[in-house]
């Protein structure tokens, strides 16, 4: 090997050794969720951002009914969305509709309903159904959503419970604001929400009602039809249904699914 040679090998050691770094690139995910799971997935986006690198474009309205920022609505107006997260029985809707697809839904939680009551008010008991049958009767006003559990309440709930005429006339549903919201300020003094849309608002207390009679859907997530990013949606439903996120879950008041 000549001089040349050498002192050239032993510059080409000494050099630091530059290694190309692959970065992923970021994607724009458009979500559209509805009050159910909208406290847990807050909390979820941002962990899943820093992940993945992605950014998450948020929608939010009710799983069913008339109003202008319902999840019927937006998808009916062609409002851009790659994730539809809602109950699982709008999802169905949704997906008879030709909004979501069906194969891709992914149930995340189970989600309960539950009364308000204004915090400076008597609570009233509900620890039997004999008892919330008398509590409903007794109630001046109740308040309650056009979405899934106010389709409950004015459809199952007081006609299992054999009261649907004296109660209904007293009952409104309302909407766009929150349930707890209206029981707060005083305008009704009982209200019916998912436990996990209930939980957020101050100035109420959240009332649980029998298993007899509760009602129990699953918070899911389904791939919007006309996705733009069909696989990043995949990998955000994968996230959100992930074990990593059941602490979340379950402190935003819904019940993980034991995967």
């Amino acid at each position: 090997m000549t001089p040349l040679s050498r002192r050239l090998l032993l510059s080409a050691l000494a050099a630091p050794t530059i290694l190309p770094v692959a970065r992923a690139e970021g994607v724009e995910i458009h979500v559209l969720s509805s009050g159910s799971f909208t406290a847990a997935y807050q909390r979820l986006r941002p962990e899943f951002e820093r992940r993945t690198g992605h950014r998450l474009v948020s929608a939010f309205g009710a799983s069913f009914g008339p109003a202008a920022d319902a999840l019927p609505q937006r998808l009916g107006r062609g409002e851009p969305a790659d994730v539809v997260l809602a109950l699982s029985e709008a999802l169905e809707a949704l997906a008879q509709a030709g909004h979501v697809d069906p194969t891709s839904r992914t149930n995340l939680a189970e989600t309960r309903v539950a009364f308000a009551v204004r915090s400076s008010t008597p609570r009233p008991g509900m620890s039997n159904v004999d008892a919330l049958r008398a509590a409903l009767l007794a109630a001046p006003s109740i308040a309650y959503s056009p979405s899934g559990s106010g389709l409950y309440f004015e459809r199952e709930l007081v006609q299992r419970l054999g009261i649907a005429n004296q109660v209904l006339p007293k009952s409104r549903r309302w909407f766009p604001d929150r349930i707890g919201t209206v029981v707060a300020r005083g305008d009704a003094e009982l209200g019916l929400q998912q436990v996990s849309e209930l939980l957020p608002i101050q100035g109420i207390e959240i009332i649980r009602i029998p298993e007899e009679v509760q009602r129990v859907s699953f918070a899911s997530a389904a791939v919007a039809t006309q996705a733009r990013q069909p696989a990043a949606a995949r990998q955000l439903i994968a996230f959100l249904g992930s074990p990593e996120a059941s602490t979340v879950i379950a402190e935003t008041g819904l019940d993980p699914i034991r995967r």
